[in-house]
């Protein structure tokens, strides 16, 4: 389940990477400080980036591949990403729900190793049935996936593969998100499930400040 219900409205902090995330009411462990610094968050090399590799507002997404409200909202990311032509998409695999979605978050980072992260990404994520292992593979070969490859790439890759999630959820918790998708865009907290009129506002925020990246 999601952190908040897509009615819900967004609450957002500003100004919260620079250099650390400050957070209200006391102050972050040394190991979550190192989760949080700017660079862990929006220029892990590890992690995923499409969209315009060059732009000027990071949209940094914690999903999981069995999030129904994950989907919902992948719709949002991609219309806003291709009409605004400036964003940073930045993907963090947060595999929450259990082991499948464990297996479709390593498989498809695995797809990196030969150039079809997107392709697998967005192949997975548009998903309408109920995720099974038989399906996800089925899935991957049909977005031209070679899957033994990914297999084999995922074997050769394991410890760096589980270490990047691993950082992803001691950030995602580090930043008290309760669910997924959650976002940080710009500087900005962002939890829940925001509108496509939501995202543009936010983003428009982030323009309007002095970081905007």
């Amino acid at each position: 389940m999601p952190s908040n219900p897509p009615s819900r409205r967004v609450i957002l902090t500003g100004a919260i990477l620079s250099p650390l995330l400050h957070v209200a009411g006391g102050t972050l462990q040394a190991q979550e400080q190192d989760v949080l610094t700017r660079d862990s968050v929006l220029r892990d090399p590890a992690n995923p980036v499409l969209g315009n590799l060059d732009g000027d507002v990071s949209l940094v997404e914690y999903y999981d591949y069995q999030c129904p409200y994950c989907k919902t909202v992948a719709v949002e990311i991609d219309k806003l990403a291709r009409e605004d032509g400036k964003i940073r998409l930045v993907f963090k695999d947060w595999p929450i729900f259990g082991e499948l979605s464990r297996q479709a978050a390593t498989l498809v980072l695995a797809a990196q190793f030969q150039n079809k992260y997107a392709q697998a990404h967005r192949a997975v994520i548009s998903m309408t049935e109920r995720l099974t292992s038989e399906r996800l593979l089925a899935r991957l070969r049909d977005a031209d996936i070679d899957v033994d490859r990914a297999q084999s790439d995922l074997e050769k890759h394991r410890a760096a593969i589980d270490a990047l999630l691993s950082r992803n959820d001691a950030q995602a918790k580090a930043f008290g998100f309760r669910g997924t998708p959650s976002f940080i865009i710009g500087t900005f907290r962002v939890p829940g499930v925001p509108t496509g009129a939501q995202f543009r506002q936010i983003v428009a925020d982030v323009r309007a400040g002095k970081d905007k990246r």
